[in-house]
């Protein structure tokens, strides 16, 4: 699967990984709906290192759409709020 992080680019990331970064995405929703920004900021940050670390970073020029878009580090609850689905960040998780 190719995931964007937005300001940063594409990895490729097998889909053995997505278990655990729903966790971490549900995890993320609660912060969130409980109005906890620095555990929204600390959860952000430890989903996108677990996608940077398991990923394969793909070229700049690679022109394939993304499966999933992630946000940036520094992206606001607002900002976050306007990616949300149903799901989370990660569609198809708990």
């Amino acid at each position: 699967m190719i995931v964007r992080i937005m300001g940063e680019g594409q990895v490729r990331l097998a889909a053995g990984h997505l278990a655990e970064l729903d966790r971490l995405d549900d995890e993320l929703l609660a912060e969130m709906e409980n109005g906890d920004g620095p555990g929204f900021r600390r959860t952000l940050a430890a989903l996108l290192a677990r996608v940077r670390e398991l990923g394969e970073p793909l070229p700049d020029d690679f022109l394939e759409p993304s499966e999933l878009i992630l946000p940036a580090e520094d992206a606001t609850l607002d900002d976050v709020r306007e990616l949300l689905g149903d799901d989370g960040l990660i569609p198809g998780g708990t």
